[in-house]
């Protein structure tokens, strides 16, 4: 699908029929995008469309198994980080790439960056007189992104790209980044700008392509003016998924329960700037959101993995504060994360995996009840079906199992509040349903469950109510009986939601 004409300019970069398997997992089946010189080209998607592994291969971190990349109509076998600088492509990733225990100097020695080019891109972002011997763990992120701005910028690439970078950025910097690489673009270089936020995305973008499931869905030009067609391509046809229909009897019943963990003005770093929640008794509330808009800052906050720069969270109407995780466990608030290495055990057993928790809390000291742990560990085992085969390290465990064991852990052990962060990411279909069934079983025992999911379409799977995040903030809530899919990405791109929808009313 295109819309309006296309520039007449010369391609500067022409992607066709990019592909890219991890295994069975497919990040990207046939991508194909075209960048012309002088132009500003947005790239947009949703989580998991293929846009981080499409950024991987242009740099030279990953090499892809089918396509071709063709710069100024060359075509491009770009196997490392310093081939892709060859080839005149730069990036600025969604993570601060300084090195934070190095000075600045030190960081712009390591790729070879001559200091007098980062200066003048400095000035001309408004950053003047810069210490080069500072430490990089000193400055705010919004800092770290300029200096990474201006690195990438003093390497003279011919195609900029920006994979997120202006997430981290206030506003008034955002737009001076803008109007910058405004005026940079019209040497006949072109800038790729990667974003969810698609107010961004619309007014400097001369086009668009849309990404989905690892294919191009369609191209954009002009941006301006046609957002919903912007959505309905990352979209999709996609069916109205069968969610949990909660009656207006039901959700009145709901807002009478007492809150069970509350966040009042949450605050930590640039991600997270304000969000309010509260999670009720026998509730399951989702998050949603598009990819570094606060949300893990807000579960690390809740699990006690960080500390907030401000604002308040309390559990059971008491304000606690949660120095590290150990803290939050006790308050029996407990988190189940994305990335099961940060969680388990690996080369240890199953056994042993479950039975963490337990050994930190002994009814007296150094006496622990094995005979108790033995049979708390087994039930959890056998709700979950967890395949036990491999149980000597959970390592050997496929991914499913692994997740299985993590949430044993707690079943296992105890708890008031669990905090799911996109727990079935990487799970196949049915491991999915079987850990969606359970969290809704725990709800209906009284536990009060806050999820993050990033595919949105499962929000309705699972939840009773869902909260949107956009830059850090809340910009919506609702429940979920109305969230599906389009609803939800249009809110989560800041958008508001049409007039005529149900959800219109339902936030009203």
């Amino acid at each position: 699908m295109i819309v309006s004409g296309a520039s007449m300019s010369e391609p500067i970069l022409e992607i066709h029929g990019l592909a890219k398997n991890y295994g069975p997992v497919v990040a990207l089946r046939a991508a194909d995008v075209t960048v012309r010189a002088g132009e500003q080209h947005g790239i947009m998607g949703a989580n998991g469309a293929g846009k981080s592994t499409l950024v991987k291969i242009l740099t030279g971190v990953v090499r892809p198994d089918a396509g071709t990349i063709s710069v100024r109509g060359q075509v491009r076998a770009i196997r490392s980080p310093t081939e892709a600088r060859r080839s005149g492509l730069a990036t600025v990733y969604q993570e601060s790439s300084l090195i934070p225990d190095l000075t600045l100097e030190q960081n712009f020695r390591l790729t070879r960056t001559p200091l007098p080019a980062v200066r003048r891109w400095l000035d001309e972002l408004g950053l003047h007189g810069f210490d080069a011997r500072i430490m990089a763990r000193e400055l705010p992120l919004a800092t770290l992104r300029v200096l990474d701005l201006a690195r990438a910028l003093a390497a003279d690439p011919q195609i900029l790209i920006l994979d997120e970078m202006t997430a981290a950025l206030p506003a008034d910097l955002t737009e001076t980044v803008f109007r910058m690489l405004g005026q940079w673009r019209k040497s006949g270089r072109a800038l790729v700008f990667i974003s969810h936020r698609l107010a961004d995305v619309s007014s400097i973008c001369d086009g668009v392509t849309v990404l989905r499931d690892g294919v191009t869905a369609g191209v954009v030009e002009p941006v301006r003016g046609h957002e919903d067609q912007i959505v309905a391509l990352m979209l999709g046809n996609v069916p109205r998924p069968v969610g949990v229909a909660v009656s207006s009897a039901e959700e009145s019943h709901e807002s009478s329960r007492a809150a069970v963990l509350e966040a009042r003005g949450l605050r930590a770093g640039g991600a997270l700037r304000n969000v309010s929640l509260e999670v009720r008794r026998g509730e399951v509330l989702g998050v949603a959101a598009l990819e570094g808009q606060g949300q893990q800052e807000l579960f690390d906050c809740l699990a006690g993995v960080r500390r907030p720069d401000g604002g308040e969270i309390l559990v059971d109407g008491r304000v606690r504060s949660f120095r590290d995780p150990q803290d939050a466990i006790r308050q029996g608030v407990v988190l189940i994360p994305a990335d099961r290495a940060q969680a388990l055990l690996r080369l240890r057993s199953v056994q042993e995996n479950v039975a963490l928790p337990m050994v930190n809390r002994p009814k007296r000291w150094g006496l622990i009840n094995v005979a108790r742990e033995g049979s708390q560990v087994l039930q959890a085992i056998r709700r979950l079906e967890i395949d036990t085969r491999a149980q000597s390290e959970v390592r050997r465990m496929s991914g499913g199992n692994q997740q299985k064991v993590t949430i044993a852990r707690w079943l296992a052990s105890g708890f008031k509040t669990l905090l799911c962060f996109d727990p079935t990411r990487g799970i196949d279909i049915g491991t999915k349903r079987q850990i969606y069934g359970l969290i809704r079983e725990l709800a209906a025992s009284g536990a009060a469950v806050l999820i993050f999911t990033s595919e949105l379409s499962e929000i309705q799977l699972v939840c009773d109510r869902v909260i949107v995040v956009f830059d850090g903030s809340v910009v919506g809530e609702m429940p979920a009986r109305v969230a599906d899919e389009a609803t939800l990405l249009r809110t989560a791109h800041g958008m508001a939601a049409d007039p005529g929808s149900a959800v219109a009313g339902a936030v009203s």
